[in-house]
């Protein structure tokens, strides 16, 4: 199943429909919602107490596809940020533009990343280097052992300091020399990771966990075209912004411009924006997922976007539902 799921995402993505990898969001179960809206929902359970359908993880699914497929990735989590697993096709219901489409493929498996950890270096990054380094050592230390890894740097220059390597130590090693310095190139570091994906990423799933304080001042590029680029790839981006209330003596600590353009960028993918004070905070990213595939209603070849809503069901026994999935997609055009 992994092979011919694989397949489907390269077909899918050659015809320049969206996709993405990895994980956590806060959604809404037993309601419509966008990518961007809040709700969950109580009760108990799985690996961590819920019950586990047997029949999500089976490895003799057959799934036949064509080249109009479209493949929506879901990650659900509970409140703590661990992932939820026994969910079934039933409890998903898609909708394109408002329009609700048949499930017509279902899947749920673990399978390998590429990762891209873009770093903050900027000056204003001095007093939580120490911290965003143990961040960094932590989602390294809690990958897939087959997962990939790439690490950029930047403060005002953006530098590629590890290309794609499975060598887990090099990226901690370079994390742990880099010194702080200059001004904040946030958006052209996200842009050059993602093209470092596009080009070189072993695996379909791909990602970007980006570690800042959110603060850009010396990019080319603008945020309108950082969101136009993401929207055209297949990149999941989460966002870990350290939380500086340790940083301040006030309170209520200062608004940040930061969170704003942060909250932009991840939003566009169906990522996150985490705030941490402690490394143990960190919700459980980059797992399991749910592949939910469906051929559009909408025939036009119109190269479109259009929009994805999700209407998540809780089944008796679960606990709190928290998901993610992209937003959209674009359309093929003729």
């Amino acid at each position: 199943m992994k092979s011919k799921l694989r397949g489907a995402i390269r077909r899918f993505g050659a015809r320049g429909m969206a996709t993405c990898g990895i994980v956590c969001v806060l959604i809404c179960s037993l309601g419509l919602v966008s990518g961007q809206q809040e709700t969950s929902t109580s009760g108990s359970g799985n690996r961590l107490g819920y019950p586990v359908s047997p029949g999500v993880y089976r490895t003799g699914t057959k799934i036949s596809v064509t080249s109009d497929l479209v493949l929506i990735p879901v990650t659900v989590t509970d409140g703590s940020g661990r992932a939820v697993s026994g969910l079934e096709k039933e409890h998903f219901t898609l909708f394109e533009n408002g329009a609700k489409q048949e499930i017509t493929h279902f899947a749920s498996e673990d399978v390998p990343v590429s990762i891209g950890i873009v770093f903050d270096a900027s000056g204003s990054m001095a007093p939580r280097m120490r911290q965003a380094r143990a961040v960094v050592n932590a989602i390294v230390a809690n990958s897939n052992p087959d997962d990939e890894f790439l690490l950029v740097r930047f403060s005002t220059e953006t530098r590629l300091v590890v290309p794609l390597t499975s060598r887990h130590d090099e990226i901690r090693r370079a994390v742990g020399s880099l010194d702080v310095s200059g001004g904040t190139a946030l958006l052209d570091a996200v842009s050059l990771a993602i093209a470092e994906l596009k080009q070189h990423a072993r695996h379909q799933r791909k990602a970007i966990i980006l570690v800042s304080d959110g603060e850009d001042n010396s990019s080319h590029m603008t945020v309108n075209q950082l969101k136009a680029e993401v929207r055209e790839q297949d990149v999941l981006i989460h966002a870990i912004r350290l939380d500086d209330s340790q940083f301040n003596s006030g309170w209520p600590p200062p608004q940040r411009p930061g969170l704003a353009l942060l909250r932009e960028i991840t939003s566009q993918t169906g990522g996150r924006l985490f705030t941490v004070t402690k490394v143990k905070q960190l919700p459980a990213m980059l797992r399991n997922q749910y592949m939910l595939g469906y051929s559009s209603s909408n025939s036009e070849k119109d190269g479109s976007y259009r929009k994805i809503q999700l209407k998540l069901a809780r089944p008796k026994g679960f606990p709190k539902l928290h998901a993610v999935w992209r937003q959209g997609y674009y359309a093929p055009r003729d």
